[in-house]
């Protein structure tokens, strides 16, 4: 059974179709890389499975479990939202860290507000700012940023910020990481940082959804692959498939222009 289902997502802003007839799936430990040039839709349909923009029909579905119906506004309210929104973690390609908290406070900072919506939380308030404490030391190392954890996010580089922001949603632990464009902000080397994390993740079968650029860890990292193109998912397979026997004309044409990143 898959973990994630999409079934008919579209989403109009104004007049100007994002996504049309959006359909695809996702395994459990499955990392999927979604591609395309910038406008083709990729970062709004992240955005819809977050449920920080609302599709205007279609189905999503995790687990089992439906989180969206267009057709039922009864999966549709706020409250139902916050909740549903656990089952992803998102990092921004812009890291979204809050200024004035260190490192370390910004990966506890949505694990103690939740916290304080359980019935004990006064009673065993102390225990459980230590455990959630302990957790986000815990990812913070895994990091590699033992020692940047009193930092705040002005004193770290672009790609300390990031990973402070893989962290941050790992503390929630998710069913599905969803990555859009996390390394677009960097320059080569602390892009490599990045993707040495993100490759790390899924070596350990992290569920992951990633919008990227970086053709050749698509290709390396991925178990399936998606072109998207003018709001279209225009074709989708293993990367094999994808990279190495394209179908679609449109395909041929995009992975052209990146035809020496990915060729060797």
């Amino acid at each position: 059974m898959p973990i994630l289902e999409i079934e008919n997502i579209n989403k109009k802003f104004g007049h100007t179709e994002v996504l049309k007839d959006i359909n695809f799936s996702l395994e459990k430990g499955q990392v999927v890389s979604i591609i395309g040039s910038s406008g083709s839709g990729k970062t709004t349909l992240l955005r819809c499975l977050n449920f920080l923009e609302k599709p205007d029909t279609g189905l999503i579905r995790v687990n089992d479990e439906i989180l969206f119906d267009a057709k039922d506004l009864s999966t549709q309210s706020e409250a139902q939202i916050r909740k549903k929104r656990l089952h992803f973690g998102l990092v921004f390609q812009s890291f979204n860290l809050f200024p004035q908290y260190t490192a370390l406070q910004n990966v506890m900072l949505a694990k103690e507000l939740l916290a304080k919506e359980m019935p004990d939380y006064k009673t065993r308030k102390k225990e459980i700012h230590e455990e959630i404490e302990a957790q986000a030391i815990s990812l913070l190392t895994q990091m590699g940023l033992a020692n940047r954890m009193q930092n705040y996010p002005h004193q770290l580089s672009g790609g300390q910020c990031q990973r402070v922001a893989i962290a941050r949603a790992l503390a929630l632990q998710p069913d599905i990481l969803c990555f859009d464009e996390p390394t677009s902000a960097l320059d080569p080397e602390l892009t490599g940082e990045v993707l040495k994390v993100i490759k790390e993740l899924a070596d350990k079968n992290t569920t992951m959804l990633i919008v990227t650029h970086e053709m050749s860890f698509a290709k390396d990292v991925s178990d399936h692959v998606i072109f998207m193109d003018n709001g279209q998912i225009v074709e989708q397979g293993t990367p094999s498939q994808v990279f190495e026997h394209p179908r679609e004309e449109r395909t041929r044409k995009f992975l052209s222009h990146y035809n020496s990143e990915y060729s060797h």
